[in-house]
């Protein structure tokens, strides 16, 4: 499979005025397993913008469906999908499944390309000793940053869709982020730029964003973004979106009474200046 698969679903939309703001929600949806609960929320908020993390492709466990071109064909949206792993566990050697990040919109999604980050964890790399199946989660591929500009009526955002890795000590997670970091410095200078997703930390006081002008689309501190899981581990602050440059975030908010996933929704509005 190539890292990339894409769809158009959107209808054209004709506007004679740039567009000044755009509605998003980033989540991660624990591979799309409740899907119709899923899409009834993000069909509820009406985005211009979808940012999802853990997306299945082929997986046994969400019935081999895709799950970016579900929604997506579904809300009527465009799609992008990045490829993250392949789930050795979900697929076989004729029908492999595949695990990533999509990122969706109304308008037009132009050059998307992959990160894949030279950092990263060996802990899901498949071992001679281990079976092949579900609780194991043998994996090849790696971490990435799936990166999109959004066209929309004279505007443009480019949008880092991120989930940083879970294993490993917090070096790993932070080298992601500054690879990241060092491509938003490549683009244009005061370009419309958008960082959101799972970064599995809590970035209220050591993300590197700052140093970059980046702001939090949802206020810091911000409200936890999963539930506990289990007696012993505590709700987490882990998903977050940053802006920067010539925008600015309003009306952040984390959806925790949506139980889709064992992550919550993020939402925010994208204002243009």
């Amino acid at each position: 499979m190539k890292d990339l698969l894409t769809a158009n679903f959107a209808a054209r939309r004709w506007t004679l005025s740039p567009v000044r703001a755009m509605r998003v929600v980033n989540w991660n949806i624990e591979r799309g397993l409740r899907l119709p609960e899923i899409i009834d929320f993000l069909g509820s908020q009406n985005a211009d913008l979808l940012i999802l993390q853990e997306v299945d492709f082929n997986a046994r466990r969400t019935r081999r469906l895709n799950i970016a071109e579900e929604i997506a064909r579904r809300l009527g949206m465009n799609y992008v999908f990045g490829r993250e792993f392949e789930e050795l566990t979900q697929g076989s050697r004729t029908s492999p499944a595949y695990h990533g990040q999509a990122t969706l919109s109304r308008w037009r999604l132009a050059n998307p390309r992959v990160i894949r980050f030279r950092r990263q964890s060996n802990f899901w790399r498949p071992r001679w000793f281990l079976p092949r199946t579900e609780p194991f989660q043998e994996r090849l591929g790696g971490r990435i940053a799936l990166v999109t500009e959004i066209e929309g009526a004279g505007r443009r955002l480019t949008v880092y869709n991120l989930h940083l890795e879970s294993r490993g000590n917090h070096d790993i997670r932070l080298a992601q982020m500054e690879e990241v970091l060092q491509d938003v410095k490549k683009q244009a200078p005061q370009s419309p730029t958008l960082i959101a997703g799972d970064l599995n930390f809590d970035a209220s006081s050591t993300s590197p964003t700052q140093y970059f002008g980046f702001r939090s689309a949802l206020g810091i501190p911000s409200p936890h973004t999963t539930p506990a899981r289990g007696l012993f581990q505590r709700q987490r602050t882990i998903d977050w979106a940053f802006v920067s440059g010539p925008v600015e975030a309003t009306l952040g908010h984390v959806h925790t009474d949506i139980r889709a996933s064992d992550h919550y929704p993020i939402s925010f509005t994208i204002r243009f200046c």
